[in-house]
């Protein structure tokens, strides 16, 4: 039988899973890939275990993923390359918070590649 103690990692787990998933609603809805995973970090970081290092990393992200698709505008008057840094912001937003999700359920520390750290 599972102790408490047990149970709540795995509460917290299943938390940190969802946080870094609710990113991915910018996908369905258009916004709240930002506004999600801000609300669950500010009112989790000080009750789950890992939730200030895993939510830090998701908004340092998220604020990333803003300023490339920004930049990769007027990048497009560039030889079109702002329509394959588009594609590829694109491609990472829906891919590395799957990752760091699976990671997070590990127990492991998320990683998100390319991210500027506006948050310590």
């Amino acid at each position: 039988m599972e102790t408490l103690d047990e149970s709540y990692k795995r509460l917290d787990s299943q938390l940190l899973v969802i946080t870094h998933l609710s990113q991915l609603l910018t996908y369905i809805t258009g916004f709240g890939g930002l506004i999600v995973p801000l609300i669950l970090w500010v009112t989790q970081k000080d009750k789950v275990e890992a939730m200030d290092e895993h939510g830090k990393a998701i908004i340092n992200f998220q604020l990333s993923i803003i300023l490339y698709a920004i930049i990769s505008i007027p990048a497009i008057l560039l030889l079109g390359l702002g329509i394959l840094m588009l594609i590829i912001i694109g491609i990472a937003g829906f891919v590395f918070p799957i990752i760091n999700a699976v990671k997070a359920s590990k127990g492991e520390p998320p990683s998100y590649f390319g991210a500027i750290q506006f948050i310590k």
